[in-house]
């Protein structure tokens, strides 16, 4: 019968109904009877699919290979192995990820349009495993050994074995064979110290050990350049020019001087780390390096991308020592044009190791800050007048600013004991309007010489986002330009009308999220976000390989050199996908961190915002926490139904109305750190 189906379906020019296609196999009634099974067989094998009421063929879908990313929520991502395959990641859906890890190379089924208008898969075989290792929960069930993964929220307790005498307790972090499914370590409670950080490595398999090989190379290195080193750079050491950085910095990879030349116009330098001097192309340092692909900044611990002899040595522009340089000498005008701009090795002697909390209590005019840095303080003041102009310019060109606010942890004695916003001030802003500027320049100057170049681009975002973006904002009384006629410039009017207004995170989160992700490319598509037609990253080589490839691009081009023949799709890949896992792991462990905290707080009360009202209840993330949970619909009661056009749930008899972005006071009633599951209840409902 399967055959009979099969053939008539697939030469049939329309999906047909069952009535047409029992008829037309001239069914007898037992076979009549067993119809509805063998079509549901069919469907699950794949062969057919349901239109309705009619049974047609399935669409043939299209496979590829591609590293998977999994998101601890249980979805995930594929991106392409291959770039020609399409830069547009892959949507695994939870239940599809057939047990595939972060790193995995798996083989996936696509769907060019799923769920939402965006490509969607399938993963149909693990290509290769990018570890051996699985972590989860020990558990006992009926006596005998199970672990629950941790790496997904979606797995059921796994039956594992134990050789040896030595057993894990209920509720010990264990670490298994993911082969064998045997016991390897044990790891402790997840509040032990320690273990989360090694859980959260490992998960996302970061390299964290240098080789041997590379850690010789990097202790032959010199203490310091000498004077050998300077020859053919141009000398900077008697240009007043400072680092800007966070208290806790370590790698200091940037420099800034300023002057204000005759005509009115600033001369503004940007001095960056010249790693490329001290790691060469397939050297062992540079095989470490682009494996890493990027350093991981965790809040107690630093993976950098270079051992610290260069990392916080070397290569870091540490006060009052001389450092080599790659230096972009830019001329802006007064409505912050780019008049002219000039890249040479460099070696420069900074004055100053400033913080972004010094420099901001000097604007704000703090008289013994200022006495302080008496030697600089004209210098700062101009840095601050060029930094307000490149912004403004910035946004007039339609460049998106957002302004969303970080979790940072603060501990006391080695324990968590608050979150707080991570500030960000007038300070902040300078240093990155100046490295916008300089990656700017070097773009615009590798690409007006025809050179290959490794481009950091932000493709226009899908059209399917755009309209969802404009469905939300119809709800807050917003109009936005039809899905092709949007431009960078309507994104940012629409952060700007909220600004100051409860629902200002809510949109601004909402807008990020109807973006594409930027990621690194051979080819230069645009950079959407920032509204420019070329970027690249070239001012963190200490940290980021994209930016010390740009560099050895910028030097050979400088030297009139033709291009040495570097793999730049390959690289970009790799990078984008560095990136991605390393990103992943930072957010994992301070949202872990930061359950465990919430665990001690059950009962108390926290205000929160509604992101969303999906079939489970209300999603409200907290606002001082930057964690989300749920109001369940049974803590609402039964007087409350979804109307999803209108993004409002409505009760039936009170009236009582929740919707997106809006404020409300919750408890909360359950966490789960280790699934990520926080559960809340309505603050009315308790008083």
């Amino acid at each position: 019968m399967e055959k009979k189906i099969l053939d008539f379906i697939n030469q049939h020019k329309k999906p047909v109904t069952l009535n047409h296609l029992s008829r037309a196999l001239r069914l007898n009634k037992k076979e009549r009877k067993k119809l509805q099974a063998t079509l549901k067989y069919l469907e699950k094998k794949g062969l057919i699919e349901f239109r309705g009421e009619r049974i047609a063929p399935r669409t043939p879908m299209a496979t590829m290979r591609g590293i998977f990313t999994l998101n601890p929520r249980g979805f995930g991502f594929v991106t392409p192995e291959d770039p020609t395959q399409g830069s547009q990641d892959i949507f695994i859906p939870p239940h599809q990820t057939a047990g595939a890890l972060t790193g995995d190379l798996v083989e996936v089924v696509v769907k060019e349009k799923g769920l939402g208008g965006k490509p969607e898969g399938r993963i149909v075989r693990i290509v290769k495993k990018a570890r051996a290792s699985l972590y989860g929960v020990f558990l006992e069930i009926n006596y005998q050994p199970f672990i629950l993964p941790m790496d997904t929220l979606f797995e059921e307790p796994i039956a594992i074995k134990i050789k040896g005498k030595r057993k894990p307790r209920p509720g010990q972090i264990i670490e298994i064979n993911r082969n064998t499914l045997e016991l390897q370590r044990i790891l402790g409670y997840q509040d032990d110290q320690g273990v989360d950080l090694e859980v959260i490595i490992n998960q996302f398999n970061l390299p964290h050990k240098f080789s041997d090989e590379a850690r010789a190379e990097a202790e032959a290195l010199s203490e310091d350049p000498g004077p050998q080193d300077f020859a053919s750079r141009v000398d900077y050491r008697n240009w007043p020019t400072v680092t800007i950085d966070g208290e806790k910095a370590q790698d200091f990879d940037d420099a800034v001087s300023i002057k204000k030349l005759p005509g009115g116009n600033f001369l503004l330098g940007v001095h960056i780390a010249d790693v490329s001097h001290y790691v060469r192309p397939g050297s062992a340092l540079d095989r470490e390096a682009y494996e890493r692909g990027t350093s991981v900044y965790f809040p107690d611990l630093t993976i950098p991308m270079l051992p610290e002899k260069l990392s916080s040595g070397l290569c870091s522009l540490r006060p009052r020592v001389p450092r080599l340089t790659v230096s972009a000498i830019m001329e802006i005008d007064r409505r912050g044009n780019l008049v002219r701009a000039d890249f040479h090795p460099s070696v420069i002697q900074t004055v100053e190791r400033l913080t972004y909390t010094e420099v901001f209590k000097i604007f704000q005019g703090d008289l013994e800050t200022q006495q302080r840095y008496q030697h600089i303080l004209a210098d700062l003041m101009e840095m601050r007048e060029l930094a307000r102009i490149l912004k403004e310019k910035r946004l007039r060109q339609g460049s998106l600013d957002f302004d969303l606010v970080e979790p940072e942890l603060v501990y006391q004695e080695g324990m968590l004991t608050a979150v707080v916003p991570s500030e960000r001030n007038e300070a902040h802003c300078l240093i990155e309007e100046f490295m916008l500027m300089a990656n700017v320049a070097v773009a615009r100057h590798l690409t007006d010489l025809g050179y290959p170049c490794l481009y950091r681009v932000h493709p226009a975002p899908a059209r399917s986002d755009l309209e969802k973006l404009r469905n939300l904002l119809v709800h807050f009384d917003l109009t936005l330009p039809r899905p092709g006629q949007i431009r960078s410039t309507d994104l940012q009017k629409v952060i700007e009308a909220f600004k100051g207004k409860p629902e200002e995170k809510f949109i601004a989160i909402q807008v990020l999220r109807s973006l594409r992700l930027a990621y690194y490319s051979e080819e230069n598509c645009g950079h959407f976000g920032l509204a420019q037609k070329a970027y690249v990253h070239f001012t963190s080589p200490i940290r980021r390989y994209p930016d010390l490839v740009i560099h050895r691009l910028l030097k050979r081009a400088l030297a009139g050199k033709k291009p040495r023949p570097f793999p730049l799709e390959a690289i970009a890949l790799h990078c984008s996908q560095r990136e991605r896992i390393a990103d992943g792991a930072e957010r994992a462990l301070v949202e872990w961190r930061i359950l465990r905290l919430l665990k001690n707080k059950l009962g108390q009360e926290f205000s929160g915002i509604i992101t969303d009202i999906n079939r489970a209840g209300l999603v409200v993330e907290l606002d001082d926490y930057f964690v989300e949970g749920l109001v369940p619909y049974s803590a609402l009661g039964d007087d409350f139904f979804l109307r999803r056009s209108a993004r409002v749930l409505r009760g039936r008899h009170t009236g009582t109305t929740f919707s997106l972005g809006q404020k409300i006071q919750v408890i909360l009633v359950s966490c789960n750190p280790l699934l990520k599951k926080l559960e809340f209840m309505l603050a009315e409902n308790i008083k």
